[in-house]
């Protein structure tokens, strides 16, 4: 295929009814957004919910990516100017549902390791609001380094530095604090960062003054992200969606249609500053999210769990499999809405809720263009199900006892 999507080719590629293209004066935004790493899950949903409000007219930013590993390179994102197709397929209250956003949130990417300096200038602009993170769970960890000479190796150190030299370039002003949001799946991940980034700054011996506006001015968020983003697409099918748009992009990533980011407000300016929330359904700012990890937590990752080895005996291969079957469908549901929805805290979750969660769960099994086996999900069981089912079989026998 020779057209490849890029800024220049957008006005060449035909135009279809389920094809989204990137709003007019896209490249004129600020960039408002420092995102540490490149992975599909971060292009499919935090950046993913940044271009739905660009499209919008509500927040008008953009990304700046930093890429930190180092293997791989660039090229892709430069050769096609940082555009790339998101492909939502999937299932929405029984109806299926494909739709390609052609995804203008990035304006460029950064790798740490040679344009530190290009990183460090992003900390003296004003229109710099917020930090994304999505660096693995190994990710946040205390690593003892010197933060001011060369690059720092951990995200944590690089995180330090880059807040340190925003302070000192706007001399503490307290409107120059930033919104911190890491998305790695680690219960209370804004709060252990905060604490490793105080670490961090207390072994470099920075003064107080920046130690007081680190905690006073900058807002470290937990959140919690839930959203199947399998990434681009096995080589047949990429090749068919390629010639069903009309372009090839080598970004292109696929994604379910359920998205949910939940983020925990720690003061009114971080509902202020991430203003994408106004147009996005799927991401809540909320003073507390623990319900939405025990939803997640119970319903989605603990049918999975308490179900995988009956379906792997009973000869289905995939999730969507299962969910075809009429009486293995009968059983997921009843396992949701009255065995594992009654073991969910009443105090947390009303039984309404989990219900509503569990259809839309249903709806994600159901999903034909994911091919997830119940096998892959059996791994790790006996820790998987210490964690997610234990609890509700305590809670349920102390109810029915």
């Amino acid at each position: 295929m020779e057209l490849k999507l890029n800024n220049a080719s957008l006005a060449a590629i035909p135009a279809k009814g389920n094809l989204h293209f990137p709003p007019k004066g896209y490249k004129d935004l600020p960039e408002r957004v420092l995102q540490f790493g490149t992975g599909v899950l971060l292009r499919g949903l935090p950046d993913y919910f940044i271009d739905v409000a660009n499209r919008n007219g509500v927040f008008n930013g953009r990304v700046v990516v930093v890429k930190s590993t180092a293997s791989g390179g660039t090229d892709e994102f430069a050769s096609q100017d940082c555009l790339y197709t998101i492909a939502e397929r999937g299932i929405v209250n029984n109806n299926r549902i494909e739709q390609y956003w052609v995804n203008s949130a990035i304006s460029r990417v950064l790798t740490a390791s040679s344009q530190w300096d290009a990183i460090l200038q992003c900390a003296e602009s004003r229109d710099m609001q917020i930090i994304i993170s999505n660096t693995t769970e190994v990710g946040i960890v205390l690593q003892k380094e010197n933060v001011r000479d060369g690059v720092p190796q951990s995200y944590p150190g690089k995180l330090l530095s880059f807040l340190f030299k925003r302070f000192v370039h706007f001399k503490g002003a307290p409107e120059a604090g930033m919104v911190i949001v890491p998305t790695e799946l680690l219960t209370d991940n804004g709060s252990r960062l905060k604490s490793i980034v105080l670490e961090l700054a207390n072994y470099n011996e920075l003064d107080s003054e920046f130690t007081n506006w680190l905690q006073q001015h900058n807002h470290f968020c937990n959140s919690l992200v839930d959203r199947i983003v399998p990434g681009k697409p096995p080589a047949a099918e990429f090749q068919q969606l390629c010639a069903q748009l009309g372009y090839e992009d080598q970004l292109m990533i696929s994604a379910e249609p359920f998205n949910l980011w939940a983020i925990e407000a720690t003061s009114p300016r971080v509902k202020e500053v991430l203003s994408f929330e106004s147009v996005n359904e799927g991401m809540i700012i909320a003073d507390r999210i623990e319900k939405f990890r025990e939803l997640k937590l119970r319903l989605l990752n603990g049918t999975h769990t308490f179900s995988c080895g009956l379906a792997h005996l009973a000869g289905f291969e995939t999730v969507k499999e299962a969910l075809a079957d009429e009486q293995f469908s009968a059983f997921i549901r009843r396992l949701m809405m009255v065995e594992i929805a009654d073991g969910v805290p009443q105090d947390l979750v009303s039984y309404n809720e989990s219900c509503v969660y569990a259809n839309t769960v249903l709806d994600r099994f159901r999903n034909p263009f994911l091919e997830h086996k119940w096998i892959s999900i059996s791994m790790n069981f006996t820790s998987k199900m210490g964690m997610r089912n234990i609890p509700l079989l305590q809670r349920y026998y102390k109810k029915a006892r």
